[in-house]
């Protein structure tokens, strides 16, 4: 199975707010050779690590697609650039964020990609809403349970939308 991590925390003049353009973001996914065959609730979360900027809007997805693996992290940078995504330091407040987080089993360790997602375990916004499309999903790497990556961070303060 894919999973396809995505979080909003600026609002954008062409596509709204934060919840309006990470919906906007499954249109255009949708749209690009893959199908979203599961899509968790939304959830408001604290920026990690902790700043001034303001709360993400997070959920996760389950896609089906043909593209390989490094093929999908290129369209999705590609959307992101396409919704006026502008890298400039890491961490920085975003009108959009569409990471990889899982592909099949995959592992994979280069310059370009890295898979599983290398911080999705230590973060709620991601493994909640994964849990709650893919219940009985297994880290490819850590061969940890959903519920077993869940239980360090469940302190994190996330709240459903």
């Amino acid at each position: 199975m894919i999973f396809i991590g995505i979080g909003s925390n600026l609002a954008s003049a062409i596509y709204g707010s934060p919840m309006e353009i990470c919906e906007a973001s499954i249109e255009l996914l949708n749209q690009e050779n893959m199908t979203v065959f599961a899509k968790s609730s939304w959830y408001n979360s604290a920026p990690i690590p902790a700043s001034p900027q303001p709360d993400f809007i997070n959920g996760v997805i389950g896609i089906e697609t043909d593209l390989k693996s490094l093929e999908l992290l290129s369209m999705l940078l590609e959307i992101e650039s396409l919704m006026g995504r502008e890298r400039s330091v890491r961490d920085a407040a975003r009108i959009i964020d569409i990471d990889l987080l899982a592909y099949n089993d995959e592992i994979v360790a280069s310059e370009h990609l890295h898979l599983p997602h290398p911080r999705m375990h230590e973060r709620a916004f991601v493994i909640a809403p994964l849990a709650e499309i893919a219940p009985d999903w297994h880290h490819p790497a850590s061969g940890k349970s959903i519920l077993e990556l869940l239980a360090p961070i469940a302190d994190q303060k996330i709240t459903r939308i």
